[in-house]
């Protein structure tokens, strides 16, 4: 990481193209052979603080309570993640607008932060298997009972997008249609996020303000507010509302 933070340090100070590979390691106090034993490139170096910044929020949904819905997970999180002073320092989110905005005009740094948002977007698809899992439903019922998993019983923690669409075969639907469902979830829920970040970064509004990401992501969650996350769980189309003759479906 600290190869990565003194890249970033180096681009927003001197530019993208006026800084070489050779000056990111000798601000990081390696040799260029070790830099180039880590990263392809110098624009590769800033891949670590970009997959921690996107995989941070897939994280905070993992974490958020329990009790909470999926939609209610997701913005939970965004606020827990997103919000200056509360789950990012107000200088980091200075640091995402210049890293943004100097991807926008580069394609191989565009190229590295689109693959830090896919392997997030993945990550978050397995937190929302997990969380759709009736597995995770049985198992917190019995830990409220005092009930205790035997040995080898799943417990909800780690469950993937197959163990849902294992569940959805015991309900009578193919395997593919509930695990299709999670990761269109999580498409759209990442990209609601994603979007919502880029357009403040390219804009002056303040992270903190009306018009900061936090807002904006919480807006276009607002789009998976009705999504048939029941019909995810058990594989079962749901028709779109106003639409009957054109079932919802997630192969």
């Amino acid at each position: 990481m600290e190869i990565a933070r003194a890249a970033a340090e180096l681009f927003m100070r001197h530019g993208l193209r006026a800084t070489r590979a050779e000056d990111v390691a000798r601000a990081a106090g390696v040799a260029p052979r070790t830099f180039y034993r880590y990263f392809a490139s110098k624009e590769e170096a800033l891949g670590p603080l970009f997959s921690a910044g996107a995989e941070k929020w897939a994280e905070a949904v993992r974490d958020a309570p329990a009790g909470l819905s999926v939609p209610d997970a997701l913005r939970h999180a965004v606020v827990r993640t997103l919000t200056p002073g509360v789950g990012v320092r107000p200088e980091s989110m200075e640091w995402v607008r210049s890293l943004l905005r100097l991807a926008e005009g580069s394609p191989a740094l565009r190229r590295v932060w689109g693959e830090a948002c896919q392997e997030a977007e993945r990550t978050l698809g397995e937190v929302l298997a997990a969380r759709l899992s009736p597995t995770r439903d049985t198992a917190e019922a019995g830990a409220r009972d005092g009930a205790v998993p035997a040995d080898g019983e799943a417990s909800g923690d780690t469950v993937s997008g197959d163990a849902v669409a294992g569940d959805a075969v015991s309900a009578g639907a193919g395997p593919h249609v509930a695990a299709a469902g999670v990761r269109f979830g999580a498409a759209v829920a990442g990209a609601a996020v994603r979007v919502a970040v880029e357009t403040w970064a390219a804009g002056d509004d303040p992270a903190d303000g009306p018009a900061g990401p936090v807002p904006r992501a919480l807006g276009h969650l607002e789009a998976l507010r009705d999504f048939p996350w029941d019909a995810v769980r058990t594989g079962t189309p749901r028709p779109v509302r106003g639409t009957a003759s054109h079932p919802t479906t997630f192969s």
